[in-house]
């Protein structure tokens, strides 16, 4: 898939996850979670009940593969950007910690997802929370206005990581910090995966090898660059899951395939400074 087709695909497939007729990725306990189970695979990677249950009602989807407002150390007064927003969770973690006197602006690509944010706003009285329709590839933010930067297993979907951090860095202020929760691979996969639509769109076949990501966000500007949380994926529990073995279905392939896929897959949590 060229840019264009790999935007597409992933748009539409997180348009069916906001409309909850589908799931997507996560690396807890499978790299896709069921919005049945959304609340329990947010608490294995690092969500509290409390901060679950502050949040707005349809805000979590158990979609990402960390808590990054948990390590951002987000401070009163702050602007935060969330980079691939969903229906807003980490916004209104953000929100509650940087106050009143602070900002919270998510972008996200999908019209279904955004909408669904601005609905939970609405419901939760976020009255400092925006939600704008945008590339994290082209944000739709002005340079220099921004503090902190999050993300929640979002970067990896982006087909041009490059222009993602270059633009990240744009954005922020001069001492700004990044906090990002990703998925890396700690070797190639093969090709039958890098090849698949649905690989895809479940944060596989998207994901760089952990050197080169570092690298990438170095090499965007950003100094201090480092992983502060490393998690494997339990292969044999993914194997043993539903929704994985609807994905082993789909792409056709072996249990002894599928653990050499997920033996790769790495969950991290990645610091910068500009």
């Amino acid at each position: 898939m060229n840019k264009v087709e790999t935007k597409k695909v992933v748009r539409e497939g997180y348009a069916k996850v906001a409309a909850q007729k589908s799931s997507c990725c996560n690396a807890a306990n499978s790299c896709c979670g069921s919005t049945d189970s959304a609340q329990d695979i947010s608490k294995k990677i690092g969500y509290t009940d409390e901060e679950l249950n502050a949040a707005p009602k349809g805000a979590n989807l158990g979609l990402g593969c960390g808590n990054p407002t948990a390590l951002a150390s987000l401070k009163k007064g702050e602007t935060v950007l969330d980079l691939g927003s969903g229906p807003g969770l980490d916004c209104f973690l953000a929100a509650d910690k940087v106050g009143r006197d602070g900002k919270v602006i998510g972008i996200d690509m999908t019209p279904e997802m955004i909408e669904k944010a601005r609905a939970n706003a609405v419901n939760g009285n976020y009255s400092n929370v925006e939600f704008r329709l945008g590339e994290i590839e082209n944000l739709p933010v002005a340079d220099n206005s921004v503090d902190v930067v999050i993300s929640n297993c979002v970067i990896n979907l982006s087909p041009d990581k490059e222009s993602v951090f270059k633009e990240t860095f744009r954005v922020l202020k001069r001492g700004g910090r990044i906090m990002v929760s990703d998925i890396v691979l700690s070797r190639e996969l093969p090709d039958f995966i890098k090849d698949s639509v649905d690989a895809y769109v479940s944060c596989f076949s998207g994901a760089i090898q952990k050197g080169k990501y570092l690298k990438t966000v170095a090499d965007a500007g950003f100094k201090d660059v480092s992983i502060v949380g490393e998690t494997s994926v339990p292969v044999d529990e993914w194997i043993n899951d539903p929704i994985a073995e609807g994905v082993i279905n789909t792409l056709k392939i072996s249990s002894d395939q599928a653990k050499e896929v997920m033996g790769s897959i790495i969950s991290v949590k990645v610091k910068g400074v500009k």
